[in-house]
Parts: C-alpha cells; structure tokens; sequence
C-alpha cells in the first residue's frame, strides 16, 4: 500500500511542479474619446478649490465629524490622528503636483507642511490592535518627497525634510509584521511588534512612496526587501493578488480573485516593477489597465456603499481612487506610444464621477473620505494629462 502511495505521488509530482496554465487575456477596451486638455483642467481647479476651501484651520484636512451607525473601528485620538496625517498628506501631494504656483496654493501647502512638521513626530500606534499609522507613514513618506523638491534650493528645510524621511522608515520598520510588511490590523497578539497580516495594497503603497523619496534618504533594504517577499508571495499566476495573508487558504475566495483585485493589483504590479521584477511586464501591465477600464463597473458599485466589502467580490468602496491612481501611475510605465490610449479613458472615468461642489469621495469614512478622495481624484486626473 506504501510503495502505491509514493508511486502515485511520483506521478503527480510534475504535475503540481508544472507552470500554471496561461489565463486569457481579459477584454479590450475600444478607442477612447480624446479629452481635452482644457476639460481636464477645469477639473483640476474645481478639486483643487475644493481642497483650498476644506483645509482646516490647523493646516490639516480631515476631521472625525460626519458619523455614521457602521463607523469603521477608530479609537480615539492616535487612529484619528493616523486617519488624519493620510489625508493631509495626500492633499499636499495633489496640490504640490497640480496647482503648486497658484499664490493661494502656495499658502495651502505652506500651512500643511507646517502641520506635518508639527504632528507627524507624534504619530504612532493607536491600540494593540490597530494600527491605521501605517497609512499616515507611509503618504508621509510621498509627500515629504514632493516636498523636499518643491523648494530645492532651502538647504535647512531639505535637511528637516531628510530627518522626518528617517523618522517614518523608522516607524515602518518598528511597526512592520513579523512576516514582512505591513497590515492595519493584528487582531493575532496585539505584541511589540505587529502579528498582523501583511496586505500586498498596503506593502505596495510603501513601496511607492520609498521609491519616490529613495534618492533623498534610502530606506531600510531589509524591510524593502520583506515586503517585496510578502507581495510577490500573495500574487496569484494571473497577477490577481490576496486581500491578506490570512487568505493564502482561500486563493480562490471571490476577494482574490480578478473581480475582487481590481483595485488593488495596479498598486502591487506598480510596486513590484519599480523595485526591479521582471514578470511584471508593460503586458501585465496593459492587461491590468484594461480590466481596470472594461470592467469599472465592478468597482463602481462598490463606490459609496456605507459597509466594507459588501459589494460583488468583496469590493470595498476605499478600494475605487486608490485603484485609478495607481493604474494612472502604470500608465507613466508605458511606452509613450500608448499612454495617450490609456489616459483618455481614465480621465474619462474620473471626470464621470466628480461631484458637483468639485470633490470626489468613494467611502463614507467619517469626514475623511471627501479629503482623500479628492487628493486621490487630482493625483489620477494629473497623470492623465500628456
């Protein structure tokens, strides 16, 4: 009986060693409508009046206000505070990228930058179990990027700016996962160091952003290099990625699959490429565009839907900018011959779904979301622009 058992596993053993069998390729969207540059830029302006007009008085942007009966777990005051730095930070990252010169702008960014100066040092760890702070670190790091180019001639806030860069790598790898990079949650132990599980759109977010700002201050290679493990340990063949490591049982749960990765894969191939994998190819690339183009409706009817993940595959509604900007930073991977092909239709899908007073918001996240996704909104549309 023995020798039949590992006969049979002889057998099967090339089998499970094979490579996966290609997927097809998902649908192609058909020639866009051309968007003018002058479309694009009302847009731009009405965000970024938006923006202008919602800054708090402190420099920041955000509040806790705007409460709803299904809040998402937030213990007062450090998640709030982590709730905070993200959206400040990613609107002095938008607003640094589209309407720097503008003299009210200007004035904006200065009264951010002040607030960051003043309360990123503050930002840590709420409770055992959460730990929303990766966030903020993380945009932090994005936006002290753009900042220390902003003014490259003040040699004093250039070496601020160098010192609050190692203050956030610092924070990163105190707070990074046993298993390598990064999660909002440890719901495990609650110990010194987070059991919490990695989430490929968190570790890609990092990746970015230490991509960005690598050249002012490199960040550390050993947690660069764990996340890169972490990430390319949940991909799926078909560049499908795990919502989080405690799914590695369930690949094939509705979250992981396509449909549920919609809005999160652009991040994870973006991040895995910039940090030197070759499978992540510009066809990879294009066919994660494409999905992100012809099947939007999927995310779209996860947008504003007040609970997390109640939507087809397991969509959350905060899954919907954060996908359509980092596919817009994909498409800068690209050839110049096809960008202009993939721009047109995001700027599109963008502009369909501004609101009316010049915001855009995908998840009802106390006040919190019309920040965010407004940042977000700008950060996408400007990447559209040739």
């Amino acid at each position: 009986m023995l020798r039949r058992i590992v006969l049979l596993l002889l057998v099967a053993l090339p089998l499970c060693a094979a490579d996966p069998v290609p997927l097809p390729p998902p649908p192609r969207p058909g020639p866009p409508e051309p968007v003018s540059p002058a479309t694009i830029n009302a847009a731009l302006d009405r965000g970024i009046a938006y923006l202008l007009k919602n800054q708090n008085k402190d420099g920041s942007w955000g509040t806790a206000e705007r409460t709803k009966d299904l809040n998402i777990t937030a213990s007062p005051l450090g998640s709030h505070l982590a709730f905070r730095t993200g959206c400040t930070t990613l609107c002095i990252a938008a607003l640094i990228d589209t309407g720097g010169e503008a003299e009210e702008t200007k004035k904006a960014i200065e009264r951010g930058e002040q607030w960051m100066f003043d309360n990123l040092p503050k930002l840590k760890r709420a409770t055992p179990d959460e730990l929303y702070n990766v966030w903020g670190h993380g945009y932090a790091i994005l936006a002290l990027a753009k900042m220390h180019a902003r003014l490259p001639n003040d040699v004093e806030r250039k070496k601020k700016i160098a010192d609050l860069l190692r203050g956030q790598y610092e924070m990163l790898t105190k707070f990074e996962s046993v298993d390598g990079g990064w999660g909002y949650y440890d719901f495990e132990v609650g110990a010194k160091q987070p059991a919490a599980s990695s989430t490929p759109f968190v570790n890609a977010m990092m990746l970015c952003s230490m991509h960005e700002a690598k050249e002012i201050v490199a960040p550390p290679e050993r947690v660069v290099k764990r996340a890169i493990e972490s990430t390319t340990r949940q991909r799926l063949p078909d560049f499908s990625y795990l919502y989080g490591e405690y799914l590695k049982w369930s690949p094939q749960a509705g979250i992981n699959k396509p449909g549920g990765s919609l809005g999160r894969s652009q991040a994870c191939n973006l991040a895995l490429r910039q940090w030197g994998d070759k499978k992540v190819t510009d066809q990879v690339l294009i066919d994660w565009l494409d999905r992100l183009i012809t099947r939007n409706g999927w995310l779209d009817m996860g947008r504003k839907r007040p609970v997390p993940h109640e939507s087809h595959f397991a969509v959350a509604g905060y899954f919907y900018y954060f996908g359509h900007y980092y596919g817009a930073l994909c498409i800068k991977e690209l050839p110049a011959d096809k960008r202009a092909f993939y721009q047109d239709h995001l700027a599109k899908i963008i502009l369909k779904v501004q609101e009316q007073d010049g915001c855009w918001w995908d998840y009802p996240l106390y006040n919190y979301g019309f920040s965010y996704g407004t940042a977000y909104g700008l950060l996408t549309l400007n990447a559209c622009r040739r």
